[in-house]
């Protein structure tokens, strides 16, 4: 075997420039390919953290059955009593992937900073256990003042473009209105603790953060529309559903769990976008390697058809001029992988330093360029691209170990 590398490495470097471009051809795809897995592998990372912690979706998120069908017309019914909840938890605390269970509520109405009223929309959260969903994303996107606190019930944070157009920030004061479970008007006063950025356009405009028994004062009420569940791993989301799914139903309790990825439409849109971009190029890349490899081979097989009528003349079979090709095919993709590797964490080291940023649409505020180096995903393409080049060599070869022996040795 070392004769038969030996031999494929000669004939690589006989033709130098024309291997050159074909190695060429090969690392940049390999690159290209490989950056770009590393950029999107980044941004699902920080898409998925952003969701789970940033939108504070935790990994799963239960629901009385029948919410998302009827719970935006008759929201009481389809609202976890105070019992109820604080069995749930109890329930689901018991897990020992769960880190932690938390009940939630969504309200809207309008705020006023006595001048100007517009729209809100507001999750409120127990404070103490925001902060452990946050985790080390609260430093991603701080809040500007003290932030919700427990010993502060009727303090809120607000977002930013919210805050500016009312002209409030940290310490002002201000008044929410909404309408009660019941259908009465309710209004309760309101202290600036915080001001933070949602990252988002759409929401930064009408997105506050209220504290649970602040939210529950403002609809009159003493139930939770959802309980959010953080998990030590996020790889364990399937798993844990489905135990739980069953432990709620043998304890009576008719629920519904979604996962933060169904929850997170923006996730699931972007990720389905990038996955088709990614099999673009991929497609793309695999088309050039082939053409190259074919190309450089095909003129490879012309130029030495002499040689091959030779090599059958000495005994060699068709198989063995085949596998000759073959190897030299799979060094062209090797050697070529391996420079692909060189440039890809050449060009992954530039971005390091460098440290360029840029607004994706949606986007508030600049965010880093990053690139993952994903050995994994290196590896599979490294050995896919030589499996590939493998065969791409072998097709133009076969077709010359069929001729006639008599007319290669003619060959002219």
């Amino acid at each position: 075997m070392i004769k038969w590398i030996k031999i494929a490495l000669r004939n690589i470097l006989k033709n130098r420039r024309r291997s050159f471009v074909t190695l060429l051809a090969i690392a940049m795809g390999f690159a290209a390919v490989s950056l770009f897995r590393g950029y999107i592998h980044n941004t699902y990372e920080g898409l998925r953290q952003s969701a789970i912690r940033g939108e504070g979706l935790g990994h799963l998120t239960i629901y009385k059955e029948g919410w998302f069908e009827k719970g935006k017309v008759d929201p009481d019914r389809y609202m976890f009593s105070q019992k109820e909840f604080q069995r749930l938890i109890d329930l689901v605390e018991e897990n020992e992937d769960v880190i932690l269970a938390t009940p939630q509520i969504n309200i809207s109405g309008l705020v006023s900073n006595g001048r100007t009223s517009t729209i809100f929309l507001a999750n409120g959260v127990i404070p103490r256990d925001e902060k452990t969903i946050k985790g080390a994303w609260a430093s991603f996107r701080p809040v500007k003042g003290d932030g919700l606190s427990d010993k502060k019930p009727y303090g809120v944070e607000i977002a930013e473009d919210l805050a500016r157009h009312l002209d409030l920030g940290p310490g002002s004061y201000g008044v929410v209105m909404a309408t009660t479970l019941d259908g009465q008007m309710n209004a309760l006063d309101i202290e600036v603790a915080g001001v933070y950025d949602t990252g988002s356009d759409a929401t930064n405009d009408k997105y506050m953060r209220v504290p649970f028994v602040f939210a529950q004062s403002l609809y009159d009420t003493e139930k939770a529309d959802r309980l959010v569940v953080l998990l030590n791993h996020w790889e364990k989301t399937e798993t844990v559903r489905n135990r739980l799914l069953g432990k709620l139903s043998v304890a009576g309790l008719r629920c519904e769990i979604k996962t933060w990825n169904e929850l997170s439409l923006f996730y699931s849109k972007v990720k389905g976008m990038f996955d088709m971009i990614f099999l673009f190029i991929f497609v793309i890349v695999l088309i050039i390697v082939v053409m190259s490899v074919v190309n450089t081979m095909g003129m490879a097989v012309l130029e030495r058809t002499r040689e091959i009528g030779t090599l059958r003349a000495l005994g060699l079979k068709q198989r063995g001029v085949s596998i000759l090709f073959a190897i030299e095919g799979a060094m062209l993709g090797l050697l070529g992988t391996i420079f692909g590797v060189i440039l890809n964490v050449a060009v992954w080291g530039v971005i390091w330093i460098v440290e360029p940023t840029y607004i994706p649409p949606g986007v508030s505020t600049p965010v880093p360029l990053i690139v993952n180096l994903v050995p994994q995903a290196m590896l599979i393409l490294m050995v896919f691209l030589i499996l590939l080049s493998l065969i791409a060599a072998i097709l133009p070869a076969r077709r010359a170990a069929r001729q006639n022996v008599v007319d290669s040795l003619g060959h002219v």
